[in-house]
C-alpha cells in the first residue's frame, strides 16, 4: 500500500513532466542565426492547431517586447466573440540555445515553461513564420499583418505538411470581423 507522501511524489513528478514540453519536433531544427530585436513587436496569428488555452478566439496576436533583467516579456491576446471580451495572457520568454537560435521556453504559468519552436522565417523582413511547439500537435503560422498573401501562407501550409503536421486541422484566425475594428488604409491594402 502506497503512504500519500508517496502518491503525492508520484502526482507531482507526473504534473512536472507534464508541464516542461520544452523540446522541438523529432527531426526539427529551429531557424539559426536569428536576430531577435527583428522579432518583437506584434504578430497576428493566421491559422493554428486547435488547442484549449486559445479556442473560440479571434483576432489573435502576440507582442513581444524585451523584459528589464533578461528575456522577453509575451502578451497574448485574443478576442471572445461568445463573451464579447478580450482575453490577455502576459508571459516571459527566455532563449534555450542562445540568442542566435530560434528557440525559446514561454511561461504563462509560474515556473512551467513550453516550447516554443521558430521553424520557418521570413529571413529578410521578419514579416511572417512558423512557429511550433514541443511536438507536431502545436503550429501557428504568424504574420506581422492580419492577412497573409496568398502566395506565402500556401507555402507556409505545405512547409508545415512537408514537416509532419497534420495542415487538415489547421485553424484560419478571423481578424477585425467581431470588434468592428478597421485597419488604417484597409482599402486599399493588397489582397
Amino acid at each position: 500500500m502506497m503512504t500519500i507522501k508517496r502518491i503525492l511524489c508520484l502526482v507531482l513528478s507526473c504534473c512536472l513532466l507534464a508541464c516542461t514540453g520544452t523540446g522541438t519536433p523529432e527531426g526539427l531544427s529551429p531557424v539559426a542565426d536569428f536576430k531577435p530585436d527583428e522579432y518583437l513587436g506584434t504578430w497576428y496569428e493566421i491559422a493554428r492547431l486547435d488547442h484549449s488555452f486559445e479556442r473560440g478566439l479571434h483576432e489573435v496576436t502576440a507582442t513581444y517586447s524585451k523584459r528589464e533583467g533578461g528575456g522577453l516579456k509575451v502578451i497574448n491576446r485574443g478576442y471572445d466573440p461568445v463573451k464579447q471580451r478580450w482575453k490577455e495572457a502576459e508571459g516571459k520568454a527566455y532563449f534555450v540555445d542562445g540568442p542566435n537560435i530560434g528557440k525559446l521556453k514561454v511561461s504563462f504559468f509560474g515556473p512551467f515553461y513550453g516550447a516554443y519552436n521558430i521553424l520557418v522565417l521570413d529571413r529578410l523582413h521578419y514579416n511572417f513564420s512558423l512557429v511550433a511547439g514541443p511536438d507536431r500537435h502545436y503550429l501557428w503560422i504568424l504574420s506581422r499583418t492580419p492577412e497573409l498573401s496568398y502566395p506565402v501562407k500556401a507555402e507556409l501550409i505545405a512547409r508545415a505538411q512537408h514537416l509532419g503536421f497534420d495542415t487538415s486541422k489547421l485553424i484560419f484566425v478571423e481578424h477585425n470581423i467581431q470588434t468592428g475594428m478597421k485597419l488604417p488604409h484597409q482599402d486599399t491594402m493588397r489582397h
